[in-house]
């Protein structure tokens, strides 16, 4: 059982302290620059949207507003069979700049974005979500990192505004955080594991038709960028806002579906683990041994209580404090920085567990509804 335990301790740490380690000395000691030019290209903002006719108004407002020469972009609109007043919003709104393509029955995001891409005219397709709203300068932010011919995909950031900063949507925005700096790096030289899917742009030769089903669009097209010789790089400036309210069941079951869609990438594109995947190294690291640990923290746990010498013990007496503490945050206990503690503990076992859900789900075959 040693074995098991300590390359069990070894997959952990690699996973959330190892590979953020070399991929900040890589970015320090082999950067490659990008770079930034104010160009503006004529661009096409892709949004594939169903029953939004609440938040669409404001979207579209937010969209109009952006800082980029107004005959510079399009809007193109794909309603997903929409059952409220989305698509009579649309046709009424139709414009030379907002073009709405109509579906009448429901055909999922990854098949109406296919058709947003069809629509698009732009040299640059920008993708967004209807939730978020966009910074004035995002697009204009996003596109100058384009001036780089070397450059195939560029991702914004998304920003966690959290109502009560004390409330244990902190642990997941802690992770947020630890996410985005992992991408900084990655892109610092290199490129990014994907990008942020309520705000990136990618060069329309560079983009491939979606699967039907395509769960992370926002990971499988800048793949395809850097398997086509593109690099895909982050740009913290261009920003997009989330209030995050979401209840921690909702938040679970995006996770559930995020991490199921990275079991699908493997199912939709096996070149990934092949040569034929530059940035294999990256995706592995980044990607798949994440979907790995709640399995390496139960063979850690299963072990140590298993094994007699002293420090084994002492590492199952940690892992019962550190569970303790996931259940303190679970039963909304308010203990000042303790409670800030518990609520990240709780937060990592959130996300783990729901790894194991998305593998359920990956194996029996489950299909993932529309997430809004």
């Amino acid at each position: 059982m040693k074995w098991v335990f300590w390359l069990s301790v070894l997959l952990i740490g690699y996973s959330y302290a190892g590979y953020p380690l070399w991929l900040y000395l890589r970015s320090r000691l082999r950067a490659l620059p990008v770079r930034r030019e104010p160009i503006f290209p004529f661009l096409s903002i892709v949004l594939a949207v169903r029953n939004e006719a609440e938040t669409l108004p404001g979207k579209l407002k937010n969209l109009e507003e952006l800082d980029y020469p107004s005959d510079r972009f399009e809007i193109v609109v794909v309603s997903d069979g929409s059952t409220d007043g989305t698509n009579s919003l649309l046709e009424a709104r139709a414009s030379e700049r907002l073009h709405p393509v109509i579906c009448t029955e429901h055909a999922g995001k990854a098949s109406c974005l296919n058709l947003g891409i069809q629509a698009a005219r732009g040299e640059i397709v920008m993708f967004t979500d209807a939730r978020q709203i966009l910074e004035r300068d995002s697009a204009s932010k996003l596109v100058a990192r384009f001036a780089d011919p070397a450059v195939g995909c560029v991702s914004g950031e998304l920003m966690l505004g959290e109502p009560d900063p004390a409330d244990r949507h902190e642990g997941v925005g802690m992770y947020w955080k630890m996410e985005k700096k992992i991408r900084e790096w990655e892109g610092a030289a290199g490129s990014v594991v994907g990008a942020t899917g309520a705000i990136y742009a990618v060069r329309k030769k560079y983009v491939v038709p979606l699967p039907a089903g395509t769960i992370l669009d926002d990971v499988y097209l800048p793949l395809h960028v850097a398997r086509q010789g593109g690099r895909v790089v982050f740009e913290p400036g261009a920003r997009a806002w989330d209030n995050f309210t979401e209840s921690p069941g909702r938040e679970f079951r995006r996770k559930v579906r995020t991490l199921t869609g990275n079991y699908q990438l493997l199912q939709l594109a096996p070149w990934l683990l092949t040569r034929e995947n530059p940035i294999r190294f990256e995706f592995i690291s980044h990607k798949l041994l994440r979907l790995c640990v709640p399995f390496a923290l139960a063979g850690v746990l299963i072990s140590s209580l298993m094994l007699d010498a002293v420090y084994y013990r002492w590492a199952a007496m940690a892992q019962v404090v550190f569970y303790s503490l996931g259940a303190l945050a679970f039963v909304h206990l308010r203990l000042g920085l303790l409670g800030r503690v518990a609520s990240m503990v709780f937060s990592f076992l959130l996300l783990n567990t729901a790894a194991v859900v998305a593998l359920v789900n990956f194996v029996t075959r489950k299909k993932e509804v529309w997430v809004r």
